[in-house]
């Protein structure tokens, strides 16, 4: 049988002469002045209402751990999403704990002294010659304005709620409640409604995604030669995402020509055709996690078809029709219905469907063409609250401060014989960023045109 060698590290081996030789001459680093972060009163906020709505009982929220990407390789580390909400903090391992007293500790993996140890230069996961400084427990504290201790001094030894499945080894620490569910729904439905500086930080994360999908537009000449033209647009975004924030909040969607049928088109490594439209589904992602859900269809020609345009308007109309129901007291699914509703009202006056509108909103028929609802609640994640009940989220009523996208589209399948020739392959959809107000709505991505007229000014100035 042949020996399997162990060669997961590459690492020389380190002599005792080099160990001492480490731990000797370095300055002192640490920081003379270290601010708060500007999330750190509304964290403070957060976890005190969640120490009140939990009263007597200790909550632990996991950030979560690294995951793998190949091999020796992980992937860039983003903390799930209730830690981020709750602390402002984002290192892998870390654990909030809110004890019973409603006290707060936030345990980290300080840096890792000089003067001791091996991690900060053997480490390749945590070490900080490989991954960079992280703060020691004063700086922690200061930053995030929470009691910061040790990792290695976290003890979960009696009853607890634990936010499982983000960290398997917090999970081990604590037997499995029937409480652990109610406090997963909470630090999901706590998030339905924003405060003041979410909404700043989406408005944020907005208006660097309109300026992202200029940089598009005017990419657009230079991406029609290449082969992989989608996967151009995307990088292009992508620039602007890093310029200005954290990354993209997910994975671009650049679809061309029927790649637009594809809900979640992400393979990006199609060419681009003059005469064809471009559906491109991005969002910039801030540093504080926030991110934007933002959808355009554009004419790679600068100016739409007729057929295009006809497919194009009935999905502005749909979505036009949608952003007018949104007010508080309104329900949650209102505004699918009504983008529906016109749906089906243009695909009857087609002839595509024979049904009446009132018969196909009842048989649902229309579906074949526009598979998916017309929006989501919007946040620290693309799909921000998935974790909440149905009865305060999909079938509740819209409340002042709420984020959401309303996004219908039609998506005519290329090889779908219910549809005349010339419609098959064509793909749109139009999202738009919304916070729901006192009494309505304001369109958060409103500097990006959405009439097909407007659309066509726009890249016109664009491509000039």
């Amino acid at each position: 049988m042949t020996e399997r060698l162990n060669t997961g590290s590459h690492d020389l081996p380190i002599t005792d002469e080099l160990a001492a030789f480490m731990r000797t001459g370095w300055a002192d680093t640490r920081r003379a002045e270290v601010s708060p972060l500007p999330i750190a009163p509304w964290a403070a906020k957060r976890r005190a209402a969640l120490a009140a709505r939990f009263p007597g009982e200790r909550l632990v929220v996991p950030s979560g751990t690294l995951k793998v990407r190949s091999n020796d390789w992980d992937y860039p580390f983003r903390p799930h999403s209730a830690f981020s909400y709750l602390t402002g903090a984002g290192e892998p391992g870390e654990v909030l704990v809110v004890e019973p007293s409603g006290e707060a500790t936030l345990y980290v993996r300080p840096r890792s002294p000089r003067e001791e140890g091996q991690e900060f230069y053997r480490d390749r996961r945590y070490g900080e010659f490989w991954v960079g400084r992280r703060p020691d427990l004063a700086e922690a504290a200061e930053l995030y304005q929470v009691e910061c201790a040790h990792l290695r001094d976290l003890d979960l030894k009696g009853p607890a709620r634990v936010l499982r499945g983000v960290d398997a080894q917090v999970d081990a620490m604590v037997e499995p409640g029937g409480g652990d569910v109610e406090l997963e729904c909470f630090l999901s439905e706590t998030r339905l409604v924003k405060d003041e500086w979410e909404v700043g930080e989406l408005q944020s994360a907005v208006d660097s995604t309109a300026r992202g999908f200029e940089d598009v537009v005017r990419a657009i000449p230079a991406a029609l030669g290449h082969p992989r033209g989608e996967r151009y647009l995307e990088g292009v975004f992508g620039l602007r995402s890093r310029l200005e924030g954290n990354t993209v909040g997910y994975d671009s969607i650049v679809a061309s020509g029927s790649h637009a049928c594809v809900l979640h088109w992400i393979r990006n490594d199609g060419a681009l055709r003059p005469g064809d439209m471009v559906l491109l589904d991005a969002g910039v992602e801030t540093d504080t996690l926030y991110t934007a859900d933002v959808t355009r269809t554009l004419p790679l020609s600068g100016r739409f078809g007729s057929v295009q345009r006809q497919v194009y308007e009935l999905v502005y109309e749909a979505q036009t029709a949608a952003i007018a129901t949104l007010r508080p007291g309104a329900r949650f699914r209102d505004f699918h219905r009504a983008a529906m509703r016109v749906i089906c009202e243009g695909l009857h006056e087609w002839g595509l469907l024979k049904d009446s509108p009132d018969a196909l909103m009842e048989s649902g028929l229309h579906r074949r063409y526009t598979l998916c609802s017309s929006g989501h609640m919007l946040g620290l994640d693309v799909h921000d609250c998935a974790r909440s009940r149905a009865e305060v989220y999909l079938d509740g009523v819209l409340e002042e401060g709420q984020v959401l996208t309303v996004e219908p589209g039609l998506y005519l399948q290329p090889d779908d014989l219910t549809l005349p020739e010339e419609f098959r392959g064509l793909g749109v959809r139009i999202e738009d960023d919304l916070v729901i107000t006192a009494d309505g709505a304001r369109l958060m991505s409103g500097a990006l045109p959405r009439h097909p007229d407007e659309v066509e000014s726009w890249m016109a100035g664009l491509l000039r």
